[in-house]
């Protein structure tokens, strides 16, 4: 069934959005070949593309917003920001940025999406994490713009909103449902898939007096914004084309080039008190944490312990 439910959403992307961004931005020629009719079913879970998984995922976001999923109707919480960088710097412990997700490509199912967000919210900050990162992408993971609102009101730590940003729409929808902060991918922009590109979307959200975490994988991509001083830059220890996860991509990134004058966040993989320690003693200056955290049996419990580990 998993195959047949890919080969449906695969058709429906096609249909309704040639070129991936339908009436968003209808790019002619963007490969909408997202599954091989030859492929085997992966050992992987069944919620992974057998294509490129990015693509994937860059489709359903263009899928989210033609859908309405960024058609905030609450109320607007647009606030002054609270700034991720001194909430990393001042945390006595690991600062943690940990992750409310239900569901993701690599790991299917993690926790029930009927789970309230606000629980598990207090869980974390009350175990020490600095700052939280929600999902707002319905597909895939479970999330949504209404999951971020519901956690900006009871919590006062910065809110990172995460998702496969390719528009200014998803944007503004974080920017009223009470986000500080956005995460950007650079290799999405790097490979043409969004609808603007990422210089513009940078400054659309510092013009509206958001943050920015901007997230690299490979080397190249983490020079780059090393080299134009971002001040907050993440490295990815997952491939989103593949979906596999490495820990010592970050150590690798930052023995090879530094930090410059960059706050470094280790994204992807983090499971343990000696994961945390050995990013930790590479350089990074945070760790941002989902399934293990999410899939813990304690979240209180999970969030401690990684948070004491330094």
């Amino acid at each position: 069934m998993w195959y047949f439910h890919v080969i449906l959403e695969t058709i429906y992307i096609s249909c309704i959005h040639p070129g991936i961004g339908g009436r968003l931005c209808g790019r002619p020629g963007f490969n909408t070949d997202l599954i091989r009719p030859d492929a085997e079913k992966s050992s992987m879970s069944r919620f992974a593309a057998p294509a490129k998984n990015i693509e994937k995922l860059v489709a359903n976001s263009f899928r989210a917003i033609n859908e309405g999923a960024y058609e905030h109707e609450g109320d607007d919480l647009a606030h002054k920001a609270v700034s991720l960088e001194r909430a990393i710097l001042s945390s006595k412990h690991a600062a943690l940025i940990t992750e409310v997700k239900f569901s993701s490509p690599s790991s299917g199912n993690i926790r029930s999406a009927k789970t309230e967000p606000t629980l598990v919210a207090g869980q974390m900050t009350r175990a020490g994490a600095c700052a939280l990162s929600v999902l707002t992408q319905p597909h895939l993971f479970d999330g949504s713009v209404a999951n971020l609102a519901k956690v900006r009101r009871p919590v006062s730590v910065p809110l990172i909103m995460k998702h496969i940003i390719v528009s200014r729409v998803q944007v503004d929808a974080g920017l009223r449902a009470g986000a500080d902060c956005v995460l950007l991918i650079k290799s999405v922009f790097d490979r043409g898939l969004a609808e603007e590109d990422l210089d513009f979307l940078i400054n659309y959200i510092k013009k509206h007096e958001l943050q920015v975490l901007l997230e690299a994988h490979t080397s190249e991509e983490y020079v780059d914004l090393i080299k134009q001083n971002h001040r907050i830059v993440g490295i990815n220890n997952r491939n989103l084309d593949d979906l596999s996860i490495d820990l010592s991509n970050t150590e690798r990134l930052i023995a090879a080039h530094g930090k410059g004058k960059s706050i470094v966040v280790a994204e992807s993989g983090i499971a343990s008190a000696k994961d945390i320690r050995r990013l930790h003693q590479a350089g990074a200056d945070a760790f941002l944490i989902g399934t293990s955290i999410m899939a813990s049996n304690d979240i209180e419990a999970k969030v401690s312990e990684l948070h004491n580990a330094l």
